[in-house]
């Protein structure tokens, strides 16, 4: 490791390379329904999203939901998300900028909080699956953080990944907070699930372009 390791990003999937906007929204108002609680817009829900997913509903209920409600919209969103996946499509140039990375001669891999056994078809669908070394999604109960599924990715990486090389690019604040537990870099994404002014606190650079989020690694891990 160290010296010999490459320059790494390890991409978030939903909201940043996969455009899932109004699929989560819509996934989203389903669950609330579930407990007549109102519908939210994408603004809102950009404002207002958090990690983990039951403290969100907090901030909406006013009150973390039970056991029985967290199953039960946990359950209706994932039912109406698979549903409304099929006409997302990934960000503009997504493909292009994997391309461009790989081609230069550094390494990248895909760590995402979707459940792993959908995650695999969805990547290999839109023909990426090749650009990365590693491919991981959740593969325990949903709503947890992700630091703790980053150093795992990166322990199975260990001998051709450096954290200090590596910089995560995401669309939420947990993405910068685990990619500092790990002692990596971070670039944030505005295009998802978190607006600017809410990924500006974290600390890290915030860009409104996948390009520039690539930039901005390049000089940080290369």
């Amino acid at each position: 490791m160290g010296k010999h390791a490459r320059a790494h990003i390890v991409w978030d999937w939903n909201g940043t390379l996969f455009h899932d906007n109004e699929a989560i929204i819509e996934a989203t108002n389903a669950a609330f329904a579930e407990l007549g609680l109102a519908p939210i817009t994408l603004e809102q829900y950009r404002a207002l999203y958090c990690v983990p997913v039951p403290k969100f509903y907090e901030r909406l209920m006013g009150r973390l939901p039970s056991e029985a409600e967290w199953e039960l919209m946990d359950g209706m969103f994932h039912r109406r998300y698979t549903e409304r996946r099929a006409r997302c499509t990934l960000t503009e140039g997504a493909a292009e900028l994997l391309r461009g990375w790989r081609t230069a001669g550094h390494s990248q891999s895909l760590l995402s909080m979707y459940g792993h056994e959908e995650l695999v078809p969805l990547v290999r669908g839109f023909g990426i699956e090749e650009q990365f070394v590693r491919v991981d999604g959740r593969t325990g109960p949903s709503g947890g953080s992700k630091a703790e599924h980053m150093v795992r990715h990166l322990s199975r990486l260990a001998g051709s990944v450096e954290p200090g090389r590596t910089v995560v690019i995401g669309d939420a604040a947990d993405d910068a907070v685990a990619a500092r537990h790990v002692g990596a870099g971070a670039v944030l994404y505005t295009g998802g699930s978190h607006g600017r002014a809410s990924l500006e606190e974290v600390g890290v650079p915030v860009v409104d372009t996948l390009a520039e989020a690539v930039e901005i690694a390049e000089r940080i891990a290369v």
